[in-house]
């Protein structure tokens, strides 16, 4: 891929919030040349402060390439929750949450690959910057949440009273949206196939993978006797 131009050096910056401004100047540089081989210097040069300044809040560039990546993480996770206001239905949620996900991941892939990929793990596996890993467990905590809805509603084949099923059910939902991302990022799919066209029977495939048989559902959710004559829906699928 071609990358762009840089943009001319910027005016000298004279006040506020220097750390954030050093976030955003990289950010720029991330999504205009799909790549984060600059440096610090470079990145100072952009905002328009001291070669040094950068240096005050980010000791090493991969401090500030974890900084970016929790920027990431944070669009991700608002993205989310915008596309699913005001939407009830658990299969709803995931269909809208996947769609969301994915589109994501193309708009900008050298981010999306920076929040995932190995340049934020060079000391080794679980060694991923703090800031990013936090904000990438609150985006999840979206689609976690949604599965433990569903579960819990007897819509989901997904056990209610067991949070590591769950957290696997989202998982294995989360590992098949961003393998589609990747794939599609690479350019691995036959050109003649639409990005849409993958979406979409991704999500069938997902969605029926984890809908609970409608016999099943139809059990789960008729009423039982209590002890004193009501009647009462099954606890299995009581919040």
């Amino acid at each position: 891929m071609q990358k762009k131009t840089r943009r001319p050096n910027p005016p000298p910056y004279h006040h506020g919030d220097l750390r954030r401004a050093l976030i955003d100047t990289a950010m720029e540089l991330v999504t205009e040349e799909q790549d984060w081989t600059f440096s610090l210097r470079e990145v100072a040069r952009r905002a328009g402060v001291s070669h040094h300044a950068p240096y005050n809040h980010f000791p090493e560039k991969q401090d500030l390439l974890g900084a970016v990546a929790a920027v990431g993480f944070e669009k991700l996770r608002d993205c989310l929750l915008q596309a699913t206001a005001g939407i009830e239905g658990p299969e709803a949620l995931i269909d809208r949450i996947g769609r969301t996900y994915v589109r994501l991941g193309l708009e900008n892939p050298a981010l999306y690959r920076l929040m995932f990929g190995t340049a934020l793990a060079d000391a080794g596996p679980g060694d991923r910057p703090t800031v990013a890993r936090s904000a990438g467990d609150r985006a999840r905590a979206v689609l976690e949440e949604v599965i433990q809805r569903g579960a819990r509603s007897g819509v989901l084949a997904v056990a209610p009273d067991s949070s590591q099923d769950q957290i696997l059910a989202a998982l294995s939902f989360w590992s098949a949206l961003h393998g589609l991302t990747m794939l599609i990022i690479d350019k691995i799919p036959k050109a003649d196939l639409s990005v849409d066209g993958m979406i979409d029977r991704l999500l069938r495939t997902l969605i029926e993978g984890l809908r609970r048989p409608c016999a099943e559902v139809e059990v789960a959710t008729q009423p039982v006797r209590t002890q004193r004559g009501g009647w009462a829906l099954r606890p299995e699928i009581m919040s």
